[in-house]
């Protein structure tokens, strides 16, 4: 794919990644955008295997030298307090909201990336505000008639993969700035 068509520009809703592909997303954030702009918003709670992915992401971007990271293990950025934690963030950063989602079968294992924010809770029916300049939603399990339940018995494995893949593609695609 050409590293041009990867950013999204206006009116470009969601794009689906494979983590392949995930690098050239940051790589051109980066460009746009100075490092020490950009604040990774990591969303989800360590108490429920598949919205443990921005926690896992984060800790993993903190364990690397990360300053501008909100939401790991240790002080997750979840439903309950995202508007606070959101709060806390100065207005001129750029912010990269990352969070798990359930979707389609043929979807889990992907990424959706978006120049757009992102929509915490969607799919478990909550309402929280759009976050974010950019964001990556992980497809981690397929979307059905009880979210909670779906996300509770989501694969470990899956959500483990999917955080370590999207957290090196955020370094990788860092790296040079």
């Amino acid at each position: 794919m050409d590293e041009s068509s990867v950013l999204p520009v206006t009116g470009f809703e969601r794009k689906k990644m494979t983590g392949s592909e995930l690098a050239g997303f940051f790589r051109r954030i980066g460009k746009r955008h100075p490092h020490q702009e950009i604040t990774f918003l990591c969303i989800g709670t360590d108490r429920s295997t598949g919205d443990a992915l921005g926690p896992l992401v984060g800790s993993r971007l903190e364990e690397q030298g990360f300053t501008n990271v909100v939401g790991t293990l240790k002080f997750p950025c979840d439903a309950v307090n995202l508007e606070m934690r959101m709060s806390a963030i100065p207005k001129e950063h750029i912010i990269v909201a990352i969070d798990a989602c359930l979707g389609a079968a043929s979807s889990v294992g992907s990424y959706q990336v978006s120049g757009l924010p992102l929509v915490p809770a969607q799919s478990v029916g909550r309402i929280l505000p759009a976050v974010g300049h950019y964001s990556v939603a992980a497809v981690v399990n397929v979307n059905g008639p009880k979210p909670y339940w779906t996300l509770q018995m989501t694969s470990l494995h899956q959500v483990m993969e999917m955080s370590r893949v999207l957290a090196e593609s955020i370094i990788s695609g860092f790296n040079p700035y």
